[in-house]
């Protein structure tokens, strides 16, 4: 039996990015993406601290393939903070692709922070820009609150999720990915390497059934 967890008043439950872009019938899916709906919906009665990302990109924006002629989706290219891959056209602000899944319930959310808003710089994690110098403000509000502890959920795990966990670790708070509440894209091989580099920047990985009763 592994050992209950019982997030407190300093835990947060941070919902990575589950939009109507990223499920079954978006412009960027991730296999199986809406299963961690019900998931979430259970986990996030246990916390009485909830935040959610919402990826809100700008038409025409840097990440996008179709922004760079002769490109394809899922290729990569250099960008002035280095290798991008290029994505779909995905939840672009103000579009149904962009939207909360409607299934999602979580009433008690206190902050939604929107991410990839700046059209010449992508954003996975919840804290910081892939430039690694613009930071969304979350690392202040959540010390400002006196949070000390993350549980991180949603998709993809081997991007927006793990980037998410690592920076999350590297501002200082424990931090931990609640496995059967993501789902990845694992390109390449991705799905590996970011377990990997999690768990070197010390995020554990636990189950929904560890926080549950």
């Amino acid at each position: 039996m592994p050992k209950k967890l019982k997030p407190g008043a300093r835990s947060v439950l941070i919902v990575v990015d589950v939009q109507n872009g990223f499920v079954t019938g978006g412009k960027l899916p991730v296999k199986d993406g809406e299963k961690v709906v019900p998931v979430i919906n259970r986990l996030a009665r246990a916390f009485q601290n909830v935040v959610v990302t919402q990826d809100w990109h700008t038409p025409g924006h840097a990440s996008f393939a179709s922004s760079h002629p002769g490109k394809k989706p899922f290729e990569t290219t250099r960008l002035r903070y280095g290798t991008q891959v290029l994505w779909p056209e995905h939840c672009v602000q103000g579009s149904a692709d962009a939207e909360l899944h409607a299934d999602l319930d979580l009433p008690h959310a206190q902050l939604v922070i929107r991410k990839g808003f700046h059209k010449d710089i992508d954003s996975y994690s919840a804290f910081m820009e892939a430039d690694r110098k613009t930071t969304t403000g979350l690392a202040a509000y959540l010390e400002a609150r006196g949070i000390r502890e993350c549980y991180v959920a949603g998709l993809a795990t081997d991007f927006c999720v793990a980037w998410t966990a690592i920076d999350a670790r590297e501002a200082g708070f424990k931090c931990a990915v609640v496995e059967d509440a993501c789902r990845a894209i694992d390109l390449d091989g991705s799905l590996a390497k970011a377990w990997a580099a999690m768990q070197t920047a010390g995020v554990k990985r636990v189950q929904s059934s560890a926080i549950l009763a």
